[in-house]
């Protein structure tokens, strides 16, 4: 393949890949019912997530959950990157789908013991996961077209990163911690050097047309599912818990919180960043760099703060710990900065307002040291609130109601 083929679009008249979609690439589509149906497995796995962190409150229990909602993101982000593309209604995609959706399920039963006893079924599904699809999407590609470069590209990084999650699978624990961290080095890597080989150099993002509705809609359905085990968590915590006046106090408070951070997103930023990868002269590098990276603490942010809700429910009357408190105030805090990198991603600008917001989410922390979880709470959803009233007073004076958000 010559060198001017690897920093260049895929000509129109290339032969697409098999099972591609209808009038792909770059064609309006929606999201079908196999990929919301596929999306189930990982409301799973956040739940898991979540519990993971609420068991062991610490650092350390951070770093784990950290490496491990990365890797269950990078598995749907790559089969949300490849359903842009292949139709889902095609019987080997639903076929492969489906193989995919029984790998990530062994992947998320194995998450609150990834580190120790069941290590070796987590990194054997993910690695599976990684392969077989990035396997099968370079082998229905034509020889010599740009897409069987790139999916095998991506195959052999995946490869690569596998071997590391293997060899920390198969090893004494002490040692598996750096390998994994290797392997997620790889990962990360990946995209950012677009998948660069030696002697071969990189791509484009140029080559990757996507269609910017169903890739938006794809990533604000996750956002939906991990505010969607907030709320499964807020009632499962209640449900086994004695009502009284301070803890359904609790419950709509950690509501309210979950419906705010709800707003934050939908209300404005889901339709701007749809719209700015719309006009996007580069399409690709925006989705990598928006969805594909900078999603990652949005999501965080609403697991962190989905660990706080429990502990709210759990605890209305009491103080928190350190651990509780980062989980009740930093949870929002991270997911505004999410907010503020996505603004930056677009604009190369940050919100005044959301960085207000943010700041202010931290005396939050220091006054719950000397207050009960309920009254922290309270000034949690004060902030949140606030900012939305500010946003929304300011969008009513503006021609464009959100440029002042993202």
């Amino acid at each position: 393949m010559s060198a001017e083929s690897l920093t260049s679009p895929p000509p129109v008249a290339e032969a697409l890949p098999r099972h591609f979609r209808p009038g792909a690439p770059g064609g309006e589509q929606r999201t079908t019912w196999l990929e919301l149906f596929f999306d189930l497995v990982f409301v799973f796995a956040v739940t898991q997530l979540s519990h993971l962190l609420l068991n062991e409150l610490n650092w350390t229990g951070a770093g784990k959950t950290a490496v491990l909602l990365f890797v269950a993101w990078w598995a749907w982000n790559y089969t949300t990157w490849m359903t842009n593309w292949f139709d889902p209604d095609a019987t080997p995609v639903r076929l492969l789908l489906l193989a995919l959706m029984l790998a990530a399920l062994l992947m998320s039963i194995a998450i609150p013991q990834a580190f120790g006893a069941r290590a070796a079924l987590f990194a054997g599904a993910y690695v599976g996961v990684q392969v077989l699809r990035n396997g099968f999407a370079t082998a229905v590609s034509p020889p010599g077209s740009s897409w069987r470069d790139n999916f095998g590209r991506i195959l052999i990084w995946s490869v690569a990163s596998g071997v590391l999650w293997i060899a920390g699978a198969v090893v004494p624990e002490g040692a598996r911690v750096g390998l994994w961290l290797a392997a997620l080095a790889v990962e990360v890597a990946g995209p950012l050097t677009m998948f660069w080989l030696p002697g071969v150099g990189s791509t484009t993002t140029l080559r990757w047309p996507i269609d910017p509705g169903h890739f938006a809609e794809r990533f604000q359905l996750f956002v939906i599912i991990a505010l969607g085990e907030s709320i499964v968590v807020t009632g499962a915590t209640a449900s086994a818990l004695h009502m009284d006046a301070a803890r359904v106090t609790a419950i709509a408070v950690a509501f309210a919180i979950s419906a705010a951070l709800w707003w934050l997103y939908f209300n404005t930023v889901a339709r701007i960043i749809g719209g700015g990868l719309a006009a996007s002269d580069d399409p690709g590098r925006v989705a990598r760099d928006a969805f594909t990276y900078v999603h990652i603490p949005i999501v965080a942010g609403i697991i962190l703060s989905a660990v706080g809700d429990e502990l709210l429910i759990a605890h209305p009357g009491q103080g928190l710990s350190a651990g509780g408190l980062v989980a009740l105030c930093g949870g929002p805090a991270l997911y505004l900065i999410g907010h503020l990198l996505l603004r930056f991603t677009f604009t190369h600008q940050i919100s005044p307002t959301r960085s207000t917001a943010t700041l202010a989410l931290l005396p939050c922390a220091l006054l719950g040291i000397v207050l009960p979880a309920l009254a922290t709470a309270a000034l949690v959803l004060a902030v949140l609130v606030g900012l939305i009233a500010v946003e929304a007073r300011r969008s009513r004076t503006r021609a464009d109601p959100a440029a002042s958000v993202i």
